[in-house]
């Protein structure tokens, strides 16, 4: 019992000292600094392109650790590899911070384009009832996740509503672009978006087929 309670403990002091440690982040100094950021995530995080992440009203925390590993290349992107490196710690508090203050947009429903040209063509009848189907099975396994395949329930980390874990640093999924969750579960299934096997999200996505990815990031795309 008093192991526990010291890991407890622990753990709400380095919550707390994570806390301090950028209580100084300056949301208008952030918004500055973000300016050439405005070409693929959008005026204010809301990107306009399906396949760059909106921003907006994700945790800190979260944007902090990627922008630290795009720095020191724990995290492959070119592009942003560039952009990390000329930012100081203080610019990636500021930048976090002013993402995190900004409200996330809602999305349209998806729509599923994947159309199988051995299949007779749908009426948009069908592919409402289709899309139904989709994102109940979505609904389901961010709740309950795949008990049968080991698939953990995305409930865990990311909230009842997709809102993350700021403390964690476990991001917000919320009304995401469907088209970027899909990419990055199959970057991690493939073991594309860490070289560490051990990864939890590689360990989850890589039990996952193709239809439950999809499935889960349209449920996610819907999250308010």
């Amino acid at each position: 019992m008093k192991r526990k309670w010291l890991a407890f403990s622990l753990t709400l002091a380095l919550a707390s000292t994570s806390s301090l440690l950028y209580a100084d982040a300056d949301i208008d100094a952030g918004e500055t600094k973000a300016a050439s950021c405005v070409s693929c995530h959008g005026e204010k995080g809301n990107s306009m392109v399906s396949t760059f992440p909106k921003l907006a009203q994700q945790d800190a925390s979260y944007l902090r650790k990627q922008l630290h590993a795009f720095k020191d290349g724990s995290r492959k992107n070119p592009m942003m590899a560039s952009i990390a490196q000329s930012l100081s710690d203080k610019d990636i508090a500021d930048i976090a911070a002013y993402y995190m203050a900004q409200k996330i947009s809602a999305n349209d429903l998806p729509v599923d384009n994947n159309d199988d040209d051995d299949k007779p063509a749908q009426t948009e009848a069908e592919k409402k009832a289709a899309m139904d189907k989709r994102m109940a099975e979505g609904s389901n396994l961010y709740r309950n996740g795949d008990i049968a395949n080991e698939v953990s329930a995305c409930i865990a980390c990311h909230g009842p509503l997709g809102e993350g874990n700021e403390p964690a640093a476990f991001p917000a999924l919320q009304s995401q672009h469907a088209d970027y969750l899909i990419k990055t579960l199959t970057d991690f299934k493939m073991g594309n978006r860490s070289n560490n096997n051990e990864n939890m999200m590689h360990m989850i996505t890589k039990k996952m087929s193709v239809e439950e990815i999809k499935a889960v990031s349209y449920r996610i795309s819907m999250m308010k």
